[in-house]
């Protein structure tokens, strides 16, 4: 990894590894994060017999395993497969690639700033590990908040407004959806306008960098209304206030309407 400096992986742990190659015991490999090698035995690929040893790992493989032993005299690291629980391969794979995209990012800001890799790591990266529990992490909330967050941690002010705008250009927050189903009716000549607008109306609700608001004709009466937000407590007052806003439109022309939510 570019901007880490680990020598040796600690028992326990989960790694990424490429299968180098595959023999009649088991699978030699290398350890992503670390750049050393460590064996994957035959006993350790499966809770079931193995049949073919190719049917769990090939080479150029990338897969996650758990670290069983290390030894630094000897440069030997021993790992499992059959012990990695799914969801610690998922969490596993997402923390690798988080990791990965923070190195590009720095690897940019470096080339803008005209720095090393090590010298932007330190200045920067050290400090976002520290702030934020890692690099990625904290450049996501630069990413919603700016660079006042990295000044108040002690970057400088040239590395913070580069970091602000690589991040906000590359990384995209994370959002979350609600919905549900509004029904809106207007027997009067104009309805079909009167509707519209009422839905207009509730959809401006949402015209922020924060959320979004979408709806969708299912079938009139009945129209879908989506909110994307950052948090469901954000997204859940969003809601609220669009599909109020949509019923008193309505109801205020003599239509009427109603809301269900969506699970």
């Amino acid at each position: 990894m570019a901007f880490r400096k680990m020598e040796w992986p600690e028992v326990g742990d989960l790694v990424i590894a490429t299968v180098e190659r595959v023999t009649s015991y088991g699978a030699y490999v290398v350890l992503d994060e670390y750049d050393k090698r460590g064996l994957l035995h035959i006993s350790e690929l499966s809770t079931t017999w193995v049949r073919n040893i190719r049917d769990f790992a090939r080479e150029r493989q990338k897969v996650v395993l758990k670290v069983l032993r290390v030894n630094v005299e000897k440069g030997q690291v021993d790992l499992s497969l059959r012990r990695v629980t799914r969801r610690e391969k998922k969490e596993k794979i997402l923390f690798w690639k988080k990791e990965r995209k923070a190195d590009t990012l720095l690897e940019s800001a470096s080339e803008k700033l005209n720095m090393s890799a090590e010298e932007i790591y330190e200045k920067a990266g050290v400090l976002l590990e520290k702030e934020f529990g890692g690099i990625y992490e904290g450049l996501e909330k630069t990413a919603k908040d700016g660079a006042d967050i990295l000044l108040k941690i002690g970057v400088s002010k040239d590395i913070a407004t580069t970091l602000e705008e690589i991040a906000k250009e590359r990384i995209r927050i994370p959002m979350v959806e609600i919905k549900g189903i509004l029904e809106l009716e207007c027997a009067k000549p104009n309805g079909v306008t009167v509707i519209r607008d009422a839905l207009s109306s509730a959809q401006k609700v949402g015209g922020s960098e924060e959320a979004e608001v979408h709806i969708h004709v299912i079938s009139p009466p009945k129209y879908r209304i989506d909110v994307l937000a950052e948090d469901y407590k954000e997204a859940e007052k969003i809601l609220e206030k669009a599909t109020k806003i949509a019923l008193k439109e309505i109801a205020k022309t003599g239509g009427q309407g109603t809301f269900k939510r969506e699970k």
